[in-house]
């Protein structure tokens, strides 16, 4: 008997497949009526699919039934530290570094004592054109959680 192939390993076929079709990751979340950046985050190994979510991207992306089992393993969150200097992924950590305390205070005075889940939690990404170059949105909508003793 084969062992389950790793997530990580599923993550590098599905990328693998979809730039060798030409498809988006828009495309691919469309197949399976998801939202887009949880269907690309699920992809990338930190979310596990459901059998027919993993089966409609394998057949979408000619990968075998081994891909599918890998993209429905529970996986273990989190980024590599070497991802992380990515400049990208650093701007947003930046982008957190300088503004997270104030959210923080803000989340505080409008809700109470607590915090935004990021269990309870949906993202959302666009481009919004702008004179002087285009703007990327992000928006964070987590459910607020307050402390209780």
């Amino acid at each position: 008997m084969q062992p389950i192939m790793s997530k990580s390993e599923a993550a590098a076929l599905v990328t693998a497949a979809r730039i060798r079709r030409g498809l988006t990751w828009t495309r691919i979340a469309e197949e399976i009526d998801a939202p887009v950046v949880w269907t690309t985050a699920a992809l990338l190994g930190q979310h596990p699919l459901s059998r027919e979510q993993a089966q409609s991207v394998c057949t979408l992306l000619e990968l075998d039934e081994a891909v599918a089992e890998g993209l429905m393993l529970q996986p273990t969150r989190g980024t590599d530290p070497a991802v992380m200097s990515d400049p990208t992924i650093y701007r947003f950590a930046e982008a957190l570094s300088v503004y997270g305390p104030a959210l923080k205070e803000l989340i505080h005075e409008e809700f109470g004592d607590g915090i935004m889940s990021a269990i309870n939690f949906k993202v959302d990404f666009a481009r919004r054109p702008a004179p002087e170059g285009d703007r990327v949105v992000i928006t964070f909508d987590g459910k607020f959680l307050d402390y209780r003793w």
